[in-house]
């Protein structure tokens, strides 16, 4: 039997918001036995701790760099009372959607990094994972990890689609990468390189709906469910089975989240 992870889903987005019930349902028809909903900002923290209620759906808890460090934001984005109160709750297992975006228009880098730097003290001290988002500041990244020095991180590098030499460089750091529909795209030349030579018992997956499309999918129509096809194109693209791709990488998520009953 084949059974999947969706390790980074935003279930509590448009068009998935108010679908838990029915996004599931699908998703378990194609073998996804566990889908983490992953946080935005603060605003989206209490849909996310309901999403969680639904059995096989778990939570984390975070703000975006495009929050803690985009054009209108002030100074103190990410408020550490209401995060530790939010990471206190039910069913979390992951500080997330965190990162680093340098690409966005009017970016703050400085505010990022503070805001950035604060959660991952906050998820090291509490020895929980992270999914982390980086754009454009892979070595600022790197570098805020370094800082860290023997309070190591756990994590995820999310919908990693850059060079298997840096891939290394974060699994060297301590962090497992996660695939997402950037897989099913044959022009993804260094994602393709990436899913290939990586090794895969640091690899998970992910949908990133509805944010990332599919090759034939658009990316409003990509649910967990699309977790499979992803599954599908690593399993051609390393030339094994789907029931390998699965068991491994299933396994990965199982015991980095620390998940139990998926």
């Amino acid at each position: 039997m084949i059974e999947l992870i969706d390790t980074h889903c935003h279930l509590t987005e448009p068009p998935l918001v108010g679908q838990v019930d029915a996004v599931m349902q699908r998703a378990r028809e194609r073998g996804v036995v566990g889908v983490i909903a992953v946080s935005y900002d603060p605003s989206s923290w209490t849909a996310v701790a309901e999403a969680a209620r639904h059995e096989g759906v778990w939570a984390a808890f975070g703000v975006h760099p495009w929050v803690a460090g985009g054009p209108d934001q002030m100074e103190g984005a990410v408020d550490r009372d209401a995060l530790e109160r939010a990471l206190d709750g039910p069913r979390v297992v992951a500080l997330g959607e965190v990162g680093l975006d340098f690409k966005i228009d009017g970016c703050d880098r400085e505010r990022q990094l503070s805001a950035l730097r604060l959660q991952l003290a906050v998820a090291a001290e509490r020895d929980l994972p992270v999914s982390l988002h980086c754009r454009g500041a892979a070595e600022a990244l790197l570098s805020l990890l370094d800082e860290l020095g023997s309070r190591r991180l756990r994590g995820v590098v999310h919908a990693y689609s850059r060079s298997p030499e840096l891939g290394r460089r974060f699994l060297d750091a301590g962090l497992h990468v996660g695939f997402a529909g950037t897989l099913t795209n044959p022009r993804a030349r260094r994602a393709l390189a990436s899913s290939e030579s990586l090794p895969l018992d640091r690899v998970v997956l992910e949908t990133d709906a509805p944010s990332i499309a599919l090759d034939g999918v658009e990316r409003a129509q990509v649910e967990p469910a699309h977790v499979r096809d992803i599954a599908e194109a690593l399993a051609r693209l390393r030339g094994t089975s789907l029931s390998t791709i699965a068991r491994s990488t299933t396994d990965n998520a199982r015991r980095l989240f620390r998940l139990e009953g998926a």
